[in-house]
């Protein structure tokens, strides 16, 4: 059951990678509609646009890992506590968000809640498994 739960991870974060990674900051709209926002300097968006699409680019190849990691846990273990913990610490950058409701809001809560409790979950769920699976 982790090597799937793993799996599901992996293929979900590589489906919002390439979604900001394709689409840019405007995304491709598989997470809804991307009309939220209006370019007000091209020069300047074009470079961010390009930053975002390069973490993005980043957060597929982590989902890629945590697939990988499917097929050969015992060798990705380290690895997969070091994007979990990368994982965590974004959760905790949201909270610095000027916004405190938004936290709480149906739009970012169900993410938090994921990085914050669900991987961390996951991880010990790997711990545990030390010894228990077999590549």
């Amino acid at each position: 059951m982790l090597k799937i739960i793993l799996a599901l991870a992996g293929l979900a974060i590589m489906a919002l990678g390439l979604n900001i990674g394709l689409g840019g900051i405007a995304t491709l709209g598989w997470q809804g509609p991307s009309d939220f926002f209006l370019v007000t300097n091209a020069k300047a968006f074009a470079v961010q646009d390009n930053h975002i699409r390069f973490l993005a680019g980043i957060w597929f190849g982590a989902g890629a890992i945590f697939l990988a990691g499917t097929f050969a846990l015992n060798r990705f273990r380290s690895i997969l506590f070091a994007l979990i913990a990368m994982i965590f610490i974004g959760g905790l950058a949201r909270l610095s968000s000027s916004d405190p409701l938004l936290l709480l809001s149906s739009d970012i809560f169900p993410s938090l809640f994921t990085e914050l409790i669900i991987f961390p979950l996951i991880a010990f769920w790997i711990y545990r498994s030390s010894g228990k699976v077999y590549d």
